[in-house]
């Protein structure tokens, strides 16, 4: 196994902080549309509307679960730093390991919100198509 030094997990500093921007604005994006849908629904109560607000409170939870492996990651990532810092390696090897399979479930439950996305954005357009 090759050497884990401070400099290792500290370049994953810049990468989940990054992602977690981007997952910070896909949240602020679907809250804005979740409030939007909420108040059409409240004048006009509609089925497909309530379907898109179910749609997005999946897609919500899964943004919250990408932020919460993300956040662990970055933890566990400083901890591993000091662990590295103080002399316990093994624990420290054994921790780094924990981040990257968390950075890995996020970046897994973020595939999976995306291809939520892409097929709700086709149903809303599915309806616009001129069928032959």
């Amino acid at each position: 196994m090759t050497d884990l030094t401070l400099t290792t997990p500290a370049l994953l500093f810049s990468a989940i902080s990054l992602l977690l921007l981007a997952y910070t604005n896909r949240f602020l994006a679907l809250a804005a549309l979740v409030r939007s849908l909420h108040a059409r629904y409240k004048e006009n109560p509609d089925e497909r509307l309530f379907g898109q607000i179910r749609n997005l409170r999946l897609r919500l939870s899964l943004i919250r679960h990408m932020q919460i492996y993300g956040i662990t990651s970055l933890l566990l990532c400083v901890i591993c730093m000091f662990l590295i810092y103080i002399g316990y390696m093994t624990v420290a090897i054994y921790i780094f390991g924990i981040a990257l399979v968390l950075l890995i479930g996020s970046l897994g439950i973020s595939i999976w919100e995306i291809q939520i996305s892409v097929r709700a954005l086709n149903l809303q357009l599915s309806d616009i198509e001129v069928q032959d």
